[in-house]
């Protein structure tokens, strides 16, 4: 599972997800990417199970670049305990996915292969996504 080796601060407050994604929204090296089309935390779990989904489908070809690290810890009060005493303990990091961000990439493997491993990647996740090539750019052949 993904996680971050050390951190600066154990608990972070939640944040807000406005705008597009200014960086990696480009696919940049692989010749296909799966794209965000919402905003949204995508878990480590979620991301291992996308990883394992698309490794089953590529077959040992090819190469994948994975895009997104969850570096963000996601805290979770028990249940049925009283307010107060502070936030609860970390349960599982996720990363922070704006709209436009390319999350996986994908090389060396034929069109329809490689746009079929991304698609079962892209049931893994909670949020919108599509799968975008190399040279389009918001959906439109550049």
């Amino acid at each position: 599972m993904l996680m971050p080796k050390r951190v600066k601060f154990r608990k972070m407050m939640r944040g807000r997800m406005r705008g597009k994604a200014l960086r990696g929204a480009e696919v940049s090296f692989g010749d296909y990417g799966l794209q965000a089309l919402e905003p949204g935390w995508v878990s480590a779990r979620q991301i291992e199970a996308a990883r394992r989904a698309m490794v089953r489908v590529m077959r040992r070809r090819g190469k994948l670049w994975v895009r997104i690290f969850p570096d963000k810890p996601y805290t979770h009060r028990a249940a049925e305990t009283r307010m107060g005493k502070g936030k609860g303990n970390v349960e599982y990091w996720v990363a922070v996915v704006k709209p436009g961000r390319i999350m996986f990439e994908i090389a060396g493997l034929p069109s329809d292969v490689a746009q079929e491993a991304l698609h079962q990647a892209s049931y893994k996740f909670s949020i919108k996504t599509k799968v975008v090539g190399r040279h389009e750019i918001g959906g439109e052949q550049a």
